[in-house]
């Protein structure tokens, strides 16, 4: 059994986002996976972003920000009240949108639907740069 992790730094900005992260897996594993099988976990170290397999370009990107927005508005409901107006919603994120996702591979590349992406959401203004791990275990 082996073990290869690596971090990306990745630059989201100062508004909500979905940043489409499925060609820095598949990268990752062109190096660590040498063609085998195994799972790919994505982590993404904050309270307030999380990990999704979505569609992308298509609109449903902008959806799920949508929904987010409907579901997790930012106002003054919220106890969390530290940085911008609303930032207690970002809080609350990765109780809807987890902050991993393990991934099956498979010959070295990444097992996923015709239309599944890796996505990196991200609603918290407030901190534009993220760190994402990506972990290969085989």
């Amino acid at each position: 059994m082996t073990f290869s992790t690596r971090t990306l730094q990745l630059t989201t900005g100062h508004r909500e986002t979905a940043v489409d992260i499925t060609d820095h897996c598949a990268a990752f594993l062109d190096e660590v996976a040498a063609g085998g099988d195994g799972l790919l976990n994505v982590f993404v170290p904050h309270a307030t972003a999380g990990i999704a397999v979505i569609e992308t370009g298509a609109g449903s990107d902008d959806d799920l920000l949508a929904a987010l927005r409907e579901l997790l508005p930012a106002d003054d409901r919220w106890r969390h009240r530290h940085g911008s107006p609303g930032h207690g919603r970002d809080h609350v994120l990765p109780g809807l949108v987890a902050p991993h996702a393990t991934l099956p591979v498979v010959d070295g590349r990444l097992a996923l639907g015709t239309w599944q992406s890796v996505v990196l959401i991200d609603t918290n203004g407030d901190n534009p740069t993220r760190t994402v791990r990506l972990s290969f275990l085989c």
